[in-house]
């Protein structure tokens, strides 16, 4: 039976509406890692740094930043974040793009670099504008204009994703000053993100001794970390994708902006590890004519290549020519310099692959010294050269850790042992959008487990040296207690009756003992009384 409907009433309709990337993340702003106050000051200098470091780092720059992190309202807890950059700088027609549109990046390559999701400081803008209401200030000194500096005053146009450039200016440079200011003011909670974010900057100067970090606070404190080495890693070099990464969308991006006139041509040019045989090979599997243009590929034959690739057997290893991994002799120089302990060593694993993306694991053990014991081994972290502190036991770097018996290694907790593990890659498996944490790829978690087992054996031969030297001290110090006592006895056995006098020279008895004992312990005589006295 027909329902009859009132006239003039309306039907029900769902609305939709689509979401701009700017909107999107105005909307949901813990995405990006601004959940709370505390957060948001972690998250912005965390941004920012990152930034100031890529801009140095890519051009061979040694970095030097400052940041400056000040309260202007107490009542309602505003604070300025300001950093300065020594980098290259940004041109100025790109500049408000480069801060004021989400997405809008120079990232967007196959090279290892420490962000790619082109959101970094446009994300503290959307959370600023959305919270203070106020522009970010950028002035800008591009390496390659010898001439000006650029000021930009700027928000976001959430709903169309766009820069809105509230004030422009510029002016004549003077001297060679190259690099980039940024400020933005940001509801914050300093007393709950004071700990993280000094820890982060902290950390980022262990993994590159190469930078001078300076950090002024809100209650006027002045940290810096000064340069302890003049030699960079080699920076990363853009490579083409491995077709063991690529998924049909990519494919398609390929294929939009491919001069190419054929696949076959298309698949040597576009792509690496694929040469005339195999193209050949992978368009015989996917069932497609060499001769095709690549614009006229329907949907299903894409998907025949994306499976074709996948199934191909006989690739070369994606190319480690992208990473740019730090390398044993910097984490060493970070630890030791920073961590202040007796020992220390690093380990950097030859490049390795998961799902088409080349991957290197490095490790740096420190241990005792000033680091203070603790029930499990301290680890630090990294990704492409960012220090990560929150989720730590989900990643995979505490999984391996925590599995390694560290008893093997003569290490018994509480131990003051400290842990670094650094993944570089052009595309770390990070489990959430936030980034904290990595997964458990199977290759990655065996090369983590390697590399760490190669640098405890390191540790465990010095803790038994450390043991078996301790033990000749112990040796030692027994025997040299003993040598004035043993030197009187024998004195006052040797006196002549007759004369009563000694007949030997107590200064020369002892020092026949003392070579007699070092001869024992394989020692110079001329180091016992040094021993002695360190001991003492």
């Amino acid at each position: 039976m027909a329902v009859e409907r009132k006239k003039g009433k309306k039907e029900p309709r769902e609305e939709f509406k689509a979401l701009g990337a700017a909107e999107f993340f105005e909307r949901y702003p813990e995405l990006m890692g601004y959940s709370n106050p505390a957060r948001a000051i972690f998250q912005t200098v965390k941004e920012m740094l990152d930034n100031a470091l890529d801009a140095a780092e890519i051009a061979g720059i040694l970095p030097k930043v400052l940041i400056h992190i000040q309260e202007v309202d107490a009542k309602k807890k505003i604070y300025k974040i300001t950093v300065d950059d020594n980098g290259i700088g940004v041109p100025y027609e790109k500049a408000p793009y480069a801060f004021g549109r989400v997405f809008f990046s120079s990232k967007y390559v196959e090279r290892q670099t420490r962000g790619a999701y082109g959101l970094g400081i446009k994300g503290a803008l959307i959370v600023s504008q959305k919270q203070v209401g106020e522009p970010m200030d950028v002035i800008t000194a591009p390496i390659v204009d010898k001439d000006h500096v650029y000021r930009f005053k700027l928000m976001i146009d959430i709903n169309k994703n766009e820069p809105n450039v509230r004030m422009r200016g510029s002016w004549t440079k003077v001297g060679a000053w190259h690099g980039t200011r940024v400020s933005v003011l940001m509801l914050g909670d300093w007393k709950r993100g004071k700990s993280r974010t000094l820890e982060y900057i902290k950390r980022t100067a262990i993994i590159a001794p190469y930078a001078d970090i300076t950090v002024i606070t809100p209650d006027g404190r002045m940290i810096r970390y000064p340069r302890r080495a003049k030699e960079m890693p080699p920076p990363p070099k853009e490579v083409k994708p491995h077709p063991k990464g690529v998924d049909l969308e990519l494919l398609k991006r390929i294929i939009a902006n491919t001069p190419a006139k054929t696949i076959y041509q298309m698949l040597r040019e576009e792509f690496q590890a694929i040469g005339p045989k195999t193209a050949s090979e992978l368009l015989k599997m996917a069932d497609i004519e060499p001769s095709t243009s690549p614009k006229e590929l329907h949907e299903e034959q894409l998907k025949r290549l994306i499976e074709a690739m996948q199934a191909y057997k006989k690739f070369r290893a994606p190319s480690a020519d992208a990473l740019s991994p730090i390398g044993e002799k910097l984490i060493k120089i970070g630890l030791k310099t920073l961590l202040k302990p007796e020992f220390v060593t690093a380990v950097t694993r030859k490049p390795s692959s998961y799902a088409g993306h080349p991957f290197i694991v490095e490790v740096g053990l420190a241990y005792g010294g000033e680091i203070q014991p603790s029930d499990t081994p301290i680890l630090l972290r990294y990704a492409n050269k960012t220090p990560l502190l929150y989720n730590e036991r989900s990643d995979v770097s505490w999984k391996v850790v925590s599995e390694i018996d560290w008893k093997n290694y003569k290490v018994s907790f509480p131990a003051p042992l400290v842990v670094l593990v650094h993944i570089a890659s052009t595309k770390v498996p990070f489990k959430e959008a936030s980034k904290d944490a990595i997964t458990d790829a199977p290759e990655i978690e065996r090369e983590i487990r390697l590399a760490i087992q190669e640098a405890a054996r390191k540790l465990k031969r010095y803790i038994i040296r450390k043991k078996k030297e301790e033990e000749r001290m112990e040796k030692i110090v027994t025997l040299m207690k003993y040598i004035p006592e043993i030197v009187r006895s024998l004195s006052i056995l040797s006196i002549d009756p007759e004369k009563r006098k000694k007949t030997v020279d107590e200064k020369l008895l002892e020092e026949k003992l003392k070579e007699i004992i070092a001869k024992e312990l394989g020692i110079p005589k001329e180091k016992l009384p040094d021993v002695v006295i360190e001991i003492d």
